[in-house]
């Protein structure tokens, strides 16, 4: 058994445990391009906490300025409305960082983070972080790449929400869920069927809707939902239901 600790602050009353061999950021992206004996010198900097499943990370108009990593787990970035429906801008998996942006520009955080399962999160500080950036230029254009991605996405997110109705918006976040397509069949398999409340939050609309839009395609055989799988039958003909809306 390897060694433990239990973190040495503990959030809103949770106590986690952390090994002493999860206290590593080897598995983020970012990182990547770092020796071991740079990363070992970041892993030294480094804040680990464990998050209960949808507890708060930051808050929204935060004025920290740390960058978190997810080591274990996965996030939500979420935002609210006037009315307190939740809005998901995305959702991250392990080896996926986050907070960057208030690092950069020194303004306060943009969006809300909750943790949605159980969730090591390792940060370092401003300062860390950006001197981590000026001596690892590799690093540095990493973080480049990160945003230019982000920036795309934001602009097809106000592009689907300005062009497309409601139901095309549910049949577009399908698409963003699909991983490998078997093309003899245009089979795939989306592992666990996706909650609706969610992708409601994801596409700007109701539960109600969503419930609505996959019924329908449960009805045209575009999609079948198997134990706790959700299959999609017909990846090319969703993809065509898309397209021909935005008009590509």
């Amino acid at each position: 058994m390897g060694e433990t600790r239990k973190i040495d602050e503990c959030v809103g009353g949770y106590k986690g445990v952390v090994e002493a061999s999860e206290q590593t950021l080897r598995g983020v992206e970012l990182f990547a391009a770092l020796s071991n004996e740079e990363l070992a010198s970041v892993e030294q900097r480094c804040r680990w906490r464990v998050f209960a499943p949808h507890q708060q990370i930051i808050d929204r108009e935060s004025p920290s300025r740390d960058v978190f990593f997810v080591v274990r787990g996965k996030v939500r970035i979420v935002n609210y409305s006037f009315s307190g429906r939740g809005i998901t801008l995305d959702e991250l998996n392990e080896g996926s960082f986050f907070g960057e942006l208030s690092a950069i520009d020194n303004e306060p955080r943009s969006a809300r983070v909750v943790s949605l399962s159980e969730s090591l999160i390792g940060s370092i500080s401003q300062k860390c972080f950006l001197e981590t950036l000026e001596t690892h230029p590799k690093m540095a254009l990493l973080v480049m790449g990160h945003l230019s991605k982000l920036l795309r996405g934001a602009n097809q997110r106000i592009m689907d929400l300005s062009t497309l109705g409601a139901n095309n918006r549910v049949h577009a976040d399908l698409l963003s869920l699909v991983g490998d397509v078997d093309e003899d069949t245009g089979f795939a398999i989306i592992n666990p069927v996706p909650v609706h409340n969610d992708i409601a939050s994801r596409v700007s609309t109701t539960r109600e809707t969503v419930a609505r839009v996959m019924n329908d395609l449960a009805r045209r055989g575009i999609v079948e939902k198997k134990g706790t799988a959700l299959i999609i039958k017909d990846v090319h003909r969703l993809q065509d239901m898309v397209e021909e809306v935005r008009g590509e």
